[in-house]
């Protein structure tokens, strides 16, 4: 009985989808659509979130294998890939290093401890990867694990929309840009409206959680040596 609410969950997605259908909004997307309706429906019947998580316990399982699904568009667009590799990895490369500095130093500069620079240094990766990083690194994993999410939805929302506003309507660029700083929620978001940057957008997000994985230790100690 208690896993039906794997079933509301599925039913709140596909109504999500849906209505997204309708509004072609891009803050409104399904994914914040159907966190909406969730807790609605939690609220207006009182569950606690305790027990929908637990029985939700079926898809949360899940959740790890569904991130394989991201390779599909990828391998479609494998071969234009492989022919810009160059300057896929540079461009990740940057973004990565942009991304942990500027979280870190905006956390600095309003006077974080060092514990929580280390949490926030790691929120533009996945959600793994940011709660092993951020452990490592002396921080807190499951404020870095809100992080994440919290980094993740203001790119799906806002994302396409402020690259659209700056007239980047090159699909390539638009990939490589939300997956490096809003991981798998904005790669999913602009997957719904252009496959060839949602492929990008996935390369982006796996080769950034290694690259951040790899150098966060050595940007964390920099920032706290340079100042």
């Amino acid at each position: 009985m208690i896993y039906l609410f794997s079933l509301l969950t599925i039913v709140a997605f596909f109504l999500a989808l849906q209505i997204n259908k309708r509004l072609k909004s891009m803050l409104l997307n399904t994914f914040v659509l159907t966190v909406l309706i969730l807790v609605g429906v939690l609220l207006a019947t009182d569950i606690p979130y305790d027990t929908y998580m637990k029985g939700n316990a079926p898809l949360n399982n899940l959740l790890g294998v569904s991130v394989v699904a991201l390779a599909l568009p990828l391998y479609e667009q494998l071969r234009q890939i492989a022919a810009r590799w160059q300057a896929v990895l540079i461009t990740t490369m940057v973004a990565s290093v942009l991304a942990m500095a500027s979280g870190a130093l905006i956390a600095i500069v309003l006077g974080a401890n060092p514990d929580i620079v280390a949490t926030v240094i790691s929120k533009s990766v996945t959600t793994p990867i940011a709660m092993e990083v951020s452990r490592h690194l002396g921080g807190v994993p499951a404020v870095a694990a809100v992080g994440v999410v919290l980094a993740g939805l203001q790119g799906s929302m806002f994302g396409y929309l402020v690259l659209k506003k700056l007239r980047i309507k090159n699909s390539e660029a638009t990939g490589l840009a939300i997956g490096s700083m809003s991981h798998a929620l904005g790669t999913v978001t602009v997957m719904e409206v252009d496959q060839k940057a949602g492929s990008y957008s996935s390369i982006s997000l796996v080769l950034c959680g290694i690259i951040s994985s790899i150098l966060a230790p050595f940007v964390f100690k920099l920032l706290y040596f340079a100042l």
